[in-house]
């Protein structure tokens, strides 16, 4: 299956891979271990899952302004995910995912895609294939 939908470019760019997806906000700071791109946040849907080299979706952010920098410390340990799609970019995320050059879309229905799909970002646009299964 292969659906197409439009969002809201934060960050302009290119990628493609595989998804890992979770319902619930991302705290950088705190959440996410910056050497690993493991999930270290207790009790998260996705703790203990790397987000290092997927295509991150979940629905907005949360927590302190510095987990923007930790999505930049992730980009210069080659351990973020490489690219980023949610239903609200909030400033921490938008500034994160800008200063690390992450291609990052928001305004999009996260409900549309599962952990493993192969997701492409194409500037605003974002095209999910699904697995067969």
């Amino acid at each position: 299956m292969y659906l197409e939908v439009k969002g809201r470019v934060i960050k302009d760019g290119y990628v493609e891979g595989e998804a890992l997806k979770t319902r619930e906000p991302i705290s950088f700071f705190g959440g996410v271990d910056p050497e690993t791109g493991f999930v270290i946040e207790k009790g998260h849907e996705i703790e203990g899952e790397t987000i290092s080299g997927k295509i991150l979706v979940f629905p907005y952010g949360k927590g302190s302004t510095v987990g923007s920098y930790i999505l930049y410390r992730l980009k210069k340990n080659n351990r973020a995910p490489i690219g980023i799609i949610n239903q609200y970019c909030e400033p921490i995320v938008a500034v994160g995912a800008i200063i690390s050059n992450i291609p990052t879309v928001d305004k999009i229905d996260i409900a549309l895609i599962e952990t493993g799909d192969y997701i492409e970002i194409k500037r605003e646009t974002v095209i999910i294939r699904k697995p067969e299964r």
